[in-house]
């Protein structure tokens, strides 16, 4: 059967990549709900409340004997997943592509994670420090999982359907965030004709993310295959790993320029997203079925979001259509500080706004950097790269955590993001991404 190299990706031109394209969308609709129910709904209001009913007459919990105001515990675990992350990525991603084993190690991390979120059923009381391990355990494993799954784009895409393919499994996942979300929204709001306390529903919305991320992933287990590892051996173990994805990575100066850019605006957008429903709760006051449906809308709105800007990169290029969503991600969260308390309106306007682009700006950036990661080492770039999504999205949580220990407001925590956007976009508009694409020996295409 004859191979053909096309871009950072080899395929098989006898395969039937259109099966593979749609079990690799797959994931997208597994994992997709622990983001939305767990991370951006349920979890950090919850995990807020059981960390405050732990706390002493100050509203300091003490996890080693550390003082935490309560209020900010939930950003330090989303932090410290992170810092995890950061040390088993690169690790794992050298070891799939120098193996091969790509699908086994995304069967691996992805199980890892459903696990942890389905253990979230028991965290109640005041096991505020059960409910930081999970998080800490299922956020690490979903970024992993993430990168692996990244890293099949340039093997199941030549490089003019990049965006397309890329924007249909952003928009697949928040389909099915939406779906469930629904489902959850009826259970929250009517939990008492079910039987069920206030608690007892939050519990059950979090573990049966678990249980759909575990179930649908068997899809792309399923239809995704491994391809032929490269030569050289195993992968370097610990730092040495770390220092060998450096070097290599440094011969590659302008793809590096565009990670920097990523990893700073995006730290932004993922801090929005793991903290607007805190934000929300604590500061303008709304209730849990208010944030569940501002997150519903910012779900389906999102799907239109993602289809549409993968339209107009075809159009005006993917680098201009990222760069002007983060004009429109600096007005919508420069908004958001001035949102009155207990105004659920103005909170949907605002998740209105946060929905048109965020399904794009995240779908364009990931096939944006699939032309820019050398033939051979997808996994190890993707690695990178999700540290740069997740694995590096420390500093945004720290920033809002430590701002509101300083100042005691959510609006100042939430002003403070703003920065993240302007500096990101300066730094994507310096790089100039023909010439990168070319660098990492890759074909130009015509519109980028």
């Amino acid at each position: 059967m004859g191979t053909e190299t096309v871009q950072s990706g080899v395929f098989d031109e006898g395969t039937d990549l259109r099966r593979e394209q749609r079990g690799w969308y797959f994931y997208d609709w597994a994992c997709s709900v622990y983001s939305t129910s767990v991370l951006t709904v349920f979890l950090g209001p919850y995990l807020t409340s059981v960390a405050d009913h732990a706390a002493d007459a100050d509203g300091y919990v003490h996890p080693l004997g550390i003082p935490v105001r309560a209020g900010s515990f939930f950003a330090y675990s989303v932090s410290l997943s992170v810092i995890l992350a950061v040390v088993l990525m690169p690790l794992v991603g050298s070891a799939a592509d120098r193996t091969g084993r790509k699908k086994r190690l995304l069967g691996v991390a992805a199980y890892a994670g459903a696990a942890a979120t389905t253990g979230m059923f028991f965290l109640d009381g005041d096991r505020y420090l059960l409910g930081g391990l999970l998080l800490i355990v299922a956020n690490a494993a979903q970024s992993v999982a993430l990168m692996l799954y990244n890293s099949y784009l340039p093997q199941i895409a030549p490089p003019e359907e990049r965006d397309t393919i890329s924007a249909r499994g952003w928009a697949f996942g928040y389909v099915a965030g939406s779906l469930v979300l629904i489902v959850n929204l009826v259970l929250y709001s009517a939990h008492g004709s079910f039987g069920l306390s206030e608690t007892e529903a939050v519990r059950i919305c979090l573990a049966g993310a678990g249980l759909w991320w575990g179930a649908f992933t068997l899809v792309p287990l399923r239809r995704l295959r491994d391809r032929g590892g490269r030569t050289g051996g195993a992968a370097a173990p610990g730092l040495r790993q770390l220092a060998a994805t450096a070097r290599d990575m440094r011969r590659h100066p302008l793809t590096l320029s565009f990670l920097l850019a990523y990893l700073v605006y995006n730290d932004g957008i993922q801090t929005v997203i793991s903290q607007a429903s805190v934000y929300g709760s604590q500061e303008l006051g709304l209730g849990q079925s208010t944030l569940i449906g501002a997150v519903l809308m910012v779900q389906v709105l999102a799907v239109a979001g993602a289809l549409t800007m993968g339209r107009l990169a075809r159009t005006y290029g993917a680098k201009r259509t990222i760069l002007g969503s983060l004009v429109a991600w600096t007005v919508t969260l420069a908004a958001g500080y001035f949102l009155p308390a207990k105004a659920p309106v103005w909170f949907f306007a605002l998740a209105a706004g946060i929905g048109l682009v965020l399904g794009g700006s995240q779908a364009l950036s990931r096939s944006l950097f699939s032309h820019l990661v050398p033939p051979g080492k997808e996994a190890e770039y993707f690695a990178a790269y999700e540290m740069s999504d997740r694995g590096m999205s420390w500093l945004g949580p720290l920033l809002f955590g430590i701002t509101y220990q300083l100042t005691g407001s959510y609006r100042s925590a939430i002003i403070s993001l703003v920065a993240f956007f302007v500096i990101g976009f300066a730094l994507l508009a310096r790089v100039p991404v023909r010439r990168a694409i070319g660098e990492a020996s890759n074909p130009v295409p015509q519109k980028i």
